[in-house]
C-alpha cells in the first residue's frame, strides 16, 4: 500500500485528474455546444478517451522524470516528501518514465489517424521530449523553463482545437462560424492556463530558492531577485484580473449573471487576493500558501467551462 501512494504522489495525481477534467469540460461544454446539429464531430467518444488518456500519461512521466532529475534538490527543499530512492528506486523510476512515455504516444496514434494529424502526434511526442530535457537542464535556466510549461499546459486545450483541423490546405478553407467561435473559447482558456501558470511557476521557483541556488540553477529568484520575480509574477497577475474583468463587462449585456458573479467571486477576487498577499511574502511557507491557492483558481478557472453548456 506503501508503495502504491507513493507512486500516485510520484505521478501527481491530482494533476492528472485535473488535466482530463479540462479535456472533458471543454469538448461537452463548449465544443459540443458550439458543434450542436452540426456534421462536425471532435473525435468519437472512444477516440476522445484515448486522446485524454494520452495526455494523462505523458503528463504522469513528464512529473516522473522530473522527480528523476530534481532528488537532490527535493531533498533540501522538501525532503518529508521525497518518493525516489527513498520508496521507489530510481531504476524504477525510469522504468515507469519510458513505460508511460510509450504508452502515451500508443495513445496518441490510436487516437488520431497519422493522415491529417501526424503534426498532433509529433506534437505529443515533442511534450514528451521537452519535458525530458525540461527536467534535465532548461527548468534551471533563467525563464525558459517556466515559459516551456505553461505552453505545454495550454497545449492541453489547444491539442483538442487542432484535432477538429486536420492538416490539410482544403480544411483551412472552410471557416464557418462554428470555427471562429470554437478558436475564440480555444484562446480564451488557453492562454488563461498559459498565464496562470506561468505565474505558479514563478512563485515554485521562489519557493524553491534555497535548494536551486545550492545545486546551481539559474532560475528568476536567484538571477533577478525575489523582489523582481515577484513584479514579473504581480505584472501578469494584474494583467490576468483586467482582461477577466473586462470579460465581464462584455457578457453581461448577454445576461449572462451568474457566469460573471462567478468568475468575480471565484476567479477575479482570488487573483486580487494572491496579487496582494505576493508582495508580503518572504518565507518557502508563504510561497507554497500562494501556490496552492493559485492551483485551486486554475481548477476554478476551468470549471467556469460548466457555464457555456448552458449559455451558448
Amino acid at each position: 500500500m506503501k508503495l502504491i501512494k507513493a507512486f500516485f504522489r510520484l505521478v501527481r495525481w491530482p494533476n492528472l485528474v485535473f488535466i482530463a477534467l479540462t479535456q472533458v469540460l471543454f469538448a461537452y461544454c463548449i465544443y459540443d455546444k458550439i458543434y450542436a446539429g452540426s456534421e462536425a464531430h471532435l473525435l468519437s467518444a472512444v477516440h476522445f478517451i484515448y486522446l485524454v488518456l494520452a495526455s494523462v500519461f505523458i503528463a504522469a512521466a513528464g512529473y516522473i522524470i522530473n522527480d528523476y532529475f530534481d532528488l537532490n534538490i527535493d531533498q533540501v527543499n522538501k525532503p518529508d516528501k521525497v518518493v525516489v530512492n527513498a520508496i521507489i528506486s530510481r531504476r524504477w523510476v525510469i522504468f515507469w518514465h519510458m513505460f508511460l512515455s510509450l504508452t502515451g504516444m500508443c495513445f496518441t496514434m490510436a487516437a488520431l489517424p497519422l493522415r491529417g494529424y501526424w503534426h498532433l502526434i509529433l506534437g505529443n511526442l515533442a511534450s514528451i521530449l521537452l519535458l525530458w530535457f525540461y527536467s534535465t537542464t532548461l527548468k534551471k535556466k533563467l525563464l525558459i523553463g517556466n515559459v516551456l510549461i505553461s505552453l505545454l499546459t495550454a497545449w492541453v486545450i489547444l491539442i483538442l482545437f487542432l484535432a477538429q483541423h486536420p492538416l490539410h490546405f482544403s480544411s483551412l478553407l472552410k471557416v464557418d462560424q462554428h470555427e471562429i467561435r470554437f478558436f475564440r473559447f480555444t484562446i480564451l482558456y488557453a492562454a488563461f492556463a498559459f498565464v496562470i501558470s506561468l505565474v505558479r511557476e514563478v512563485v515554485k521557483d521562489m519557493e524553491d530558492l534555497e535548494g536551486d541556488r545550492k545545486y546551481g540553477c539559474r532560475t528568476m529568484p536567484i538571477v533577478w531577485g525575489v523582489q523582481a520575480s515577484k513584479l514579473f509574477a504581480a505584472v501578469w497577475l494584474a494583467v490576468l484580473i483586467t482582461a477577466l474583468s473586462i470579460l465581464q463587462f462584455y457578457i453581461l449585456p448577454f445576461g449572462w449573471w451568474p457566469s460573471a458573479v462567478y468568475c468575480l467571486l471565484l476567479v477575479i477576487l482570488p487573483l486580487i487576493w494572491i496579487l496582494v498577499k505576493l508582495g508580503k511574502a518572504t518565507s518557502p511557507a508563504d510561497f507554497h500558501r500562494l501556490s496552492t491557492v493559485i492551483k485551486l483558481v486554475m481548477l476554478t478557472g476551468i470549471l467556469s467551462m460548466v457555464f457555456f453548456r448552458y449559455y451558448l
